[in-house]
């Protein structure tokens, strides 16, 4: 499975994205802004390409998505969620979308997390 996040509208507290599989539009994302100087906590994860598994979340106490080798950061997950308050530089999922917010996020959650749980392998793919 591919997944590909293309960021397309960056505020002061948040960047939002369109997240497809496979090439087909699955939902929008929220992620930290990007920076020059990551901030611990407040930063989105550097462009590029990760691999991804699905593991147990110790914070969660769920089977979540894993970004493995991220540069930087540990603990890089997808997970539900709607305003950068909600990340420390995972990346959130939700079906509607407006100013520093998505919403309907565990609805995409459910939708994506029971496609990526049927792939044998995933590449998530940041531009």
């Amino acid at each position: 499975m591919k997944i590909q996040i293309k960021r397309l509208h960056r505020t002061e507290f948040s960047t939002i994205g369109e997240l497809l599989i496979d090439g087909v539009w699955e939902c929008y994302t929220l992620e930290d802004i990007e920076r020059d100087v990551k901030i611990k906590g407040e930063t989105a994860i550097p462009k590029g390409s990760y691999k991804v598994i699905i593991n147990q979340s110790n914070r969660f106490k769920r089977l979540l998505p894993l970004l493995l080798n991220v540069n930087g950061f540990e603990g890089v997950r997808i997970h539900a969620g709607n305003t950068n308050h909600d990340t420390e530089g995972c990346i959130l999922v939700g079906k509607t979308r407006s100013n520093n917010f998505i919403g309907q996020s565990r609805k995409a959650f459910d939708s994506l997390f029971s496609k990526m749980q049927k792939a044998k392998e995933i590449t998530l793919i940041i531009s």
